[in-house]
Formats: structure tokens, C-alpha cells, sequence
């Protein structure tokens, strides 16, 4: 929409649509926080692909889904985004594609045990609804928001996005765990595709279909040819466009970056030996702390707002002291409260310290009578002391002893597979919950490998795992193969209080903001400078200094420091580069345009992922390769800080009167 036509609008009219459009991101981030990150993946892997062999076959087929749907949205987001200019309708094709990702959802309540074929299935139609909405979504910006506001609109949608996905993920987690069986997980599913479909309504009522530059089919032109005609013209005039395509190759890489960090955070902290609540709370952190910052970083372009150099200020406070805090409260405040490395198990008084212990002819079996114990010797360890064997009359066993507090077991199941009684120091192993004793199935109707059992004990210390065979009632007559793969003894939790880590984030941010108060007529006149391209500048910047303290970071409460920096900037750079792509691509050909926005989206997903398995391959550890993320930062910003806006955003300015004054 022109910059007249949008003027024309009554204000209230005008806030009801730009309340209206960021309404949908509240409405569909409740798939990406769900769907995407936290629940299916983890349903998937354990219920849905619980008849697959292995936990990394389920992984590889999630991941093949994923790549599918991303593939093919990406090959034809812009030729259906071309075909909604040339129509104009854009709504019809968001309104479509949000159909098909709410009844794929919603289906999921379906998925139980073993259904992992039809998680697939809806999966990929559920991934490409919403992926294929937010082309048209996206591309309806700047026919929105006046140029002036497209900033402040962008951001505030991103902010929409993290409080309506967080509060929804906090409602499916207490479902998870006070709904019995798969019922939670389900139910979940469900309330995404409820809430997605409920807040998209304001969207499609009060936001109106935009109008574009009519282009008139020639004789024995179809839809689909015109499309092709119209993006190999844009391409071919690429030179005409030349400061928007650089800006697409520097968000390309930057982008790369910033969703390696988003992809990898809770593989890296499971790394650092961090616990499942503080990386699921860590990742609720950064969505409800992304909502303030993210509205911050709207509002550092606008000239009309006189509290920039306020934003500002707190903004570089916080780049400075989140990692200084974070690295003097690990020094200074106690072992116990900061989540501290602790020092690591070691082999003592005949037991086997921290470390994987593979078996790699770990097998009991049983047949009719019992044969014998056949133990890898890597797994008993160098002194006898550390296992007993036993082959009496009652049954197979196999102790291992260890210097620690928990061991991982990893074994097999099948159709002959057994059972086996657990005890830790000579007693029954009970279950935290119901207080019975742990039996480990291995029955299985197919084979299987990979499966994890964890025991805990105590206190840290010499215990002895004791694992004895159990004829199950399936394997009776038939015979019975027990088979352990390996045994892990984990290194010590670091023990954290988080309460604490919290109290000291948000008083330290109260100082910084007092701060900034303060000082913030020192920041006047780089305020003053602030536009779009150096407010993302800023945020890549901030990215830059995560890459570096992430190499270096050894405690709980860093990582909570590091994930608060993370929500400093995540929501404000991709919203921002939103709304920068906008303001330089000509709104008549917004469907188009951000057809190509979302390419360069999707494969920005590939190269960083890459990358990090490649350095974490050659160096062993993620660390080095959570510091190879810095060139991403570093290179993408160079290429943006190449980009002429003004250019780029007159060349837009000038294409929409001209197709205009053509109608």
C-alpha cells in the first residue's frame, strides 16, 4: 500500500490492523515453540518411533521431514508468492496454507505408540502450512505498517510471538506432566492447532487483501508461466536490485548464524553436563525475556522516539555486563548455588570412574539352561575387583561397579529378548515414583538398540550396579538374549540454585537500567545515528560476543547470563531484518520478494549446522565450534554494512509509482 493510500486509513482502523497482524505471530509461534523445539521432537524420538530400531533411526527420519517440507517450500514460496501479486490474493494463500498446518496438528492428537509414519506424514504438511503462511504473512508488512512504522510493527510482532508461544509451552509442559500416558503430549498437539486457528481470525478479518500492480496475462499465458516470466525478469534485472540482493546474501549468512545458536543451545548445555530443567527453563527464559527486548530494538530506528538513547544505552550496558557478571558470580558466589564444575569421578577403590564403558560382546544368554556370562573385557574394566559374574541355577548376572552417583545403560530388545531385575548395593533399585522395583524389558516385537536406562544412586561414592536375568513370560519357551551395549558412568551434576541465578540476572538488570538513566545523555549522538541496518549491526555484534563467552563458559549460572544475552537480541535482529528487507522491496511485488526472503531463510538452516558438525568432528568438542559461529557473524555483517538503504529503498519507491501509474 502506498504511503497516501495508508495515511487515508482512520487511525483507530489503522492500530485494529497492526494489532491484527501481530496477533498472528502470537497465534502461529505456539507451533514453533510445541511443535518444532520443545514437544514432537522429543514424542517423536521416544512414543511415535518406539518400533523403529534406534532413537537415531527416529532422529533421521525427523530430520529427513524436516528437510522435505523446508525443500519444497523453499523451491515454490516464490512462485506462489508471485502468483498472489499477480492475483492479489494473498490472504486466499495464507488463509490456505494456515488450514493445512491447523488440521495437521490437530491430527496429531492421533499419534500414539509406534504411529511414527503418520507423524511423519503430518509433520511435513504441518511444517509446510506454517512455513508456507508466514511467505504470505510476512509479505503483507509493508502493506500494513507505514514505512515509518514498519520497524516498531515488525519487532512488536516478534514480541507477540515469544509471550503467546511461552505461555502456551508453560500450559503443554503441566499438561505433560499431570496427564497420565501419551494424553499430555497429545492434548498439546492439539492446543496448538486450537490456539493457531483462534488468534489467526483477527488477521483474516480485519486485515485487508493489498492491493499490487495488475499484470495482464498474455494469449496462451497461464498463472504459473507469468510467475516464471516475472521472476526471471527480476533476476535478470538483478543489477536494478542489487542493495536488496546484497542485503539477502548478507541476512543468508548472518542468519545462518543465529540459528545455528537457536539449534544447538540445548545440545551444547546437555554437553556441559547442564540438567533437563535448567535448559528447558533456560529456553522459557528466552522467550518471555525476549518480549521487552525485542520491542527495544523496534524502537532504536524511529527518530520519533525520545527515549533512544535511553535503549541505547541499556542495550551496550548489557553487552558489557552480562558477560562480566556471569564470569565474576561464578567466582565469587558459592560452589553450590552457581552450578560450578565439579571435579570429575575418577577410577578408586576398585571401581571405574566417569567414562563409556562399551560392551561390545556384552551378551546373557539364556537357552532352555543357563549357558554362560559373556562379558567385553572394556567393560569389566582393568581390576577384577570392579565385576562378578555369576552363572548359578537362578539366573545370569553381571555387577559392575563404579565411583559415582549415576550410570547410564544402553542395551538392546527384541522378540527372544528378556527381562533384568536391577539392585545398587545389594538392594532393589526402586522407581523415584511409584517405589517399586526397576525391571528392564527387553522384549521388543522388533529389535531394537540404543535404548538408555539411567540409575542414581544416593550420594557419590563406590557403588555396585548389579543386573540379574529374568526369564519374561514371552521368552520362556523360546530362549532369551539379554545384551548390554555399554555403560556410562556421568560426570557429577553441577548443582545449582536458580532462584538465586535469577535474583541476580534481574538485579543486575535493575542496576543497568538506573544506569543507563544516568548516562544516557553520553549516548546522544550515536543515537541520533541509529537506523535500521546499524540497529542490526548492534545485534550482531552482541551475537559475536556470545560466540566467544559460549567457548569459554564453565557454570549454570553463565548459561543462564548467556541465554538472557541471547534474548536480548534474538527477536529484535530477525524482526528488524524483517522489516529492513520490507522497506526496500517494492510493496507491489511483496509476494514475490519475500518468497525469496524465505529462501534464503530455509537454507540458511544448512550451511551453520554444517559447519558446527564439521569443527565438533575435528576438535571432539562443541566448544571450538560454537566459536567457529563468529565468522558468520563477523562475515555478515561486513556484506550489511555494504548495503546502501536509501538506494535500495528508492529503487522500491520508484518501481511502485511506476506499476501503479500504470493501472
Amino acid at each position: 500500500m502506498s504511503k497516501a493510500s495508508t495515511v487515508s486509513i482512520e487511525d483507530k482502523e489503522y492500530q485494529r490492523r497492526i494489532r491484527a497482524w501481530t496477533m498472528y505471530d502470537w497465534a502461529n509461534s505456539a507451533f514453533a515453540t510445541t511443535i518444532l523445539a520443545a514437544v514432537l521432537p522429543v514424542y517423536y524420538s521416544q512414543v511415535a518411533g518406539a518400533t523403529l530400531p534406534s532413537a537415531s533411526v527416529a532422529t533421521a527420519y525427523w530430520s529427513t521431514g524436516l528437510s522435505i517440507s523446508l525443500f519444497i517450500i523453499a523451491i515454490i514460496s516464490p512462485i506462489l508468492g508471485t502468483i498472489s501479486d499477480i492475483r492479489r490474493n494473498k490472504k486466499p494463500f495464507l488463509s490456505f496454507f494456515l488450514t493445512m498446518g491447523v488440521v495437521a496438528t490437530g491430527l496429531m492428537v492421533l499419534v500414539d505408540t509406534g504411529d511414527w509414519l503418520l507423524a511423519s506424514v503430518l509433520f511435513v504438511f504441518g511444517r509446510f502450512g506454517f512455513t508456507g503462511a508466514n511467505v504470505f504473512y510476512d509479505a503483507l508488512l509493508p502493506h500494513v505498517a507505514r514505512p515509518e512504522d514498519q520497524d516498531r510493527v515488525s519487532t512488536r510482532g516478534y514480541a507477540m510471538g515469544y509471550l503467546g508461544g511461552g505461555l502456551l509451552l508453560a500450559v503443554n509442559v503441566a499438561m505433560i506432566q499431570f496427564l497420565p500416558g501419551t494424553w499430555g503430549p497429545r492434548i498439546s498437539f492439539l492446543s496448538v492447532a486450537i490456539w493457531w486457528a483462534v488468534f489467526s481470525i483477527p488477521l483474516l478479518r480485519r486485515v485487508p487483501e493489498p492491493p499490487t500492480a495488475t499484470a495482464v496475462l498474455k494469449a496462451g499465458e497461464n498463472l504459473l508461466s507469468a510467475s516464471f516470466v516475472r521472476i526471471r525478469e527480476t533476476l535478470r534485472d538483478i543489477q536494478q536490485y542489487r542493495e536488496l540482493f546484497k542485503l539477502l546474501l548478507a541476512f543468508l549468512i548472518y542468519n545462518d548464524g543465529i540459528g545455528t545458536i537457536i539449534g544447538v543451545a540445548a545440545i551444547y548445555g546437555a554437553e556441559l553436563g547442564f540438567g533437563s530443567t535448567e535448559l528447558i527453563l533456560a529456553l522459557l527464559l528466552v522467550q518471555f525475556v525476549g518480549i521487552p527486548y525485542s520491542l527495544i530494538f523496534g524502537r532504536l530506528p524511529s527518530k520519533n522516539e525520545r527515549r533512544r538513547n535511553l535503549y541505547l544505552a541499556f542495550i551496550i550496558l548489557n553487552l558489557i555486563a552480562l558477560p562480566l557478571g556471569g564470569i565474576i558470580g561464578m567466582r565469587v558466589l558459592p560452589a553450590d548455588a552457581i552450578g560450578a564444575p565439579p571435579e570429575p569421578f575418577v577410577d578408586s577403590d576398585g571401581a571405574v570412574g566417569q567414562g563409556l564403558y562399551p560392551a561390545s560382546s556384552s551378551a546373557i544368554v539364556y537357552d532352555g539352561d543357563w549357558q554362560e556370562t559373556v562379558v567385553a573385557g572394556d567393560l569389566l574394566g582393568t581390576d577384577e575387583d570392579a565385576t562378578h559374574q555369576s552363572t548359578d541355577a537362578e539366573g545370569a548376572s553381571l555387577s559392575f561397579a563404579f565411583n559415582g552417583n549415576q550410570v547410564n545403560l544402553t542395551y538392546s530388545t527384541g522378540p527372544s529378548f528378556g527381562a533384568w531385575e536391577v539392585q545398587l548395593d545389594g538392594e532393589a533399585y526402586l522407581d523415584e515414583e511409584t517405589e517399586t522395583p526397576v525391571l528392564i524389558d527387553g522384549y521388543s516385537s522388533i529389535n531394537r538398540y540404543g535404548l538408555e536406562q539411567t540409575i542414581t544412586a544416593g550420594e557419590p561414592g563406590r557403588h555396585v550396579l548389579t543386573l540379574t536375568a529374568v526369564a519374561s513370560p514371552q521368552t520362556e519357551s523360546s530362549g532369551m538374549t539379554v545384551v548390554v551395549e555399554s555403560l556410562e558412568v556421568i560426570p557429577p551434576a553441577p548443582e545449582s540454585n536458580l532462584l538465586l541465578i535469577l535474583g541476580a540476572l534481574i538485579g543486575l538488570e535493575v542496576v543497568l537500567l538506573l544506569l543507563a538513566f544516568l548516562i544516557k545523555p553520553l549516548f546522544n549522538k550515536a543515537a541520533d545515528g541509529m537506523n535500521t541496518k546499524r540497529s542490526v549491526l548492534l545485534a550482531l555484534a552482541v551475537y559475536a560476543v556470545i560466540s566467544v563467552w559460549g567457548f569459554i563458559i564453565q557454570s549454570v549460572i553463565e548459561f543462564w547470563f548467556l541465554a538472557w544475552m541471547v534474548a536480548v537480541v534474538q527477536g529484535g535482529s530477525q524482526a528488524l531484518s524483517r522489516s529492513l528487507y520490507a522497506s526496500m522491496s517494492p510493496a507491489s511485488k511483496s509476494g514475490e520478494f519475500f518468497g525469496l526472503f524465505g529462501i534464503m531463510e530455509k537454507f540458511s538452516a544448512i550451511v551453520g549446522p554444517l559447519i558446527f558438525a564439521f569443527a565438533v568432528a575435528t576438535f571432539g568438542s562443541s566448544r571450538p565450534a560454537v566459536l567457529s559461529i563468529i565468522a558468520f557473524f563477523i562475515i555478515g555483517g561486513f556484506l550489511l554494512s555494504r548495503v546502501d538503504v536509501d538506494e535500495g529503498r528508492r529503487i522500491a519507491q520508484e518501481e511502485d509509482a511506476q506499476l501503479l501509474a500504470a493501472e
